[in-house]
């Protein structure tokens, strides 16, 4: 499993509208996800308070590979958003978890 942190930067003019349109981002791209083999759990959303622009989708994926084929699946959704709404393109991350004991 992975974790993927994707940022998004909104142009100036649509931070009043950032839950608005994630969530038209999520509605378009929410089947094709769910409908993903590497599909794992719902994503959420948060924006920064101190740069409003800026908003963090965050998500648990089944695997880098599936991730990968997700990413390719989805591009013409997310261009169209990007060019739209975007002052640049979405930054991607994806991370593993270390197994770091907490309990002490």
């Amino acid at each position: 499993m992975i974790h993927v942190i994707e940022t998004w930067t909104l142009k100036e003019e649509f931070v009043d509208q950032a839950l608005e349109l994630m969530q038209q981002l999520d509605d378009q791209l929410g089947e094709l996800a769910h409908d993903h083999s590497g599909w794992l759990d719902h994503a959420h959303f948060y924006q920064n308070s101190i740069q409003p622009t800026q908003i963090i989708m965050s998500y648990d994926w089944k695997s880098l590979e599936s991730h990968e084929n997700m990413t390719e699946l989805e591009s013409d959704i997310v261009s169209i958003f990007e060019e739209k709404y975007c002052a640049k393109p979405r930054e991607m991350n994806r991370f593993h978890e270390l197994d770091v004991d907490t309990d002490h």
